[in-house]
């Protein structure tokens, strides 16, 4: 049987588009994929993004925010950045991990200034949903992603 890749999702805060990835992941592609999420820094997680992955059908509430550091010694195979900001400023991982940059909007900051209701929970759903869609895509698009 092979081993599944370990592969990180990272974003600034690990509050909201790393952990769906790593939700969509788990979920997805369980089977060939062992996700990992964290960010730079940790923010918590937010709220809208456990609500729209749940009505996904992917409970992410368990999941909590972390660091590179917490995550411990792994090896990772692929480092995925999924936000400007993370790729930036992405750590340098031993080993053999590739950094592949594939960015999402920031529902967040997309979202700032807007009440909680059916406007702000369209943005973080639609990109829920490209995050999914990314991931479905797992492993085989990462072999064509341009590495740094």
């Amino acid at each position: 049987m092979n081993q599944r890749l370990k592969i990180l999702f990272l974003c600034t805060g690990n509050s909201c588009r790393s952990q769906m990835a790593e939700g969509w992941a788990r979920a997805l592609k369980g089977d060939v994929i062992e996700p990992y999420s964290a960010g730079i820094e940790k923010h918590g997680m937010n709220p809208h993004a456990i609500r729209v992955m749940a009505e996904a059908g992917v409970d992410i509430s368990g999941q909590k925010s972390k660091t590179v550091e917490e995550l411990g010694p792994v090896h990772f195979d692929y480092v995925v950045t999924v936000c400007g900001h993370a790729n930036e400023h992405c750590p340098i991982f031993p080993g053999r991990a590739k950094v592949v940059h594939v960015g999402f909007d920031d529902p967040p900051k997309l979202s700032a200034g807007l009440p909680d209701g059916e406007e702000k929970l369209a943005i973080y759903r639609r990109v829920c949903d490209e995050i999914r869609d990314f991931v479905e895509s797992l492993p085989t698009s990462l072999t064509g992603e341009q590495n740094r």
